[in-house]
């Protein structure tokens, strides 16, 4: 399981995998960096509290904005982000990209089975 993850999870995500971006356990590397695991954790995040809550559409897309200024940033300067941040603003990128994903499904299926 452990390997299947270790190969999969930087194609799903379009992970770098390196080294100095990524968190460690017991000196063993994470599969994919700080970043995808954050967007990962927030994914898991909403997934579990979709049912229960939803968040605004304009709030979702907002979330999607502190990772791309950051990454922006980051890219086109010599400014250089923490793995907390980078978690962090992956968290809010996957929490609100999930969410959209889920209502844009969900939206697809009312208005569809409506248009039937």
């Amino acid at each position: 399981m452990m390997n299947f993850l270790y190969r999969s999870l930087p194609i799903v995500f379009g992970c770098h995998c390196r080294a100095d971006r990524s968190f460690f356990f017991h000196g063993k590397q994470f599969p994919i960096c700080a970043r995808c695991t954050g967007e990962l954790a927030g994914m898991v995040i909403v997934t579990i509290t979709y049912a229960i809550y939803r968040l605004p559409i304009l709030y979702a897309i907002g979330f999607l904005i502190p990772m791309a200024f950051d990454g922006g940033l980051q890219l086109l300067t010599a400014y250089e982000s923490t793995n907390f941040k980078r978690f962090f603003t992956g968290i809010l990128f996957g929490y609100g990209f999930f969410d959209l994903l889920i209502m844009s499904a969900v939206a697809t299926y009312r208005y569809g089975y409506n248009f039937l």
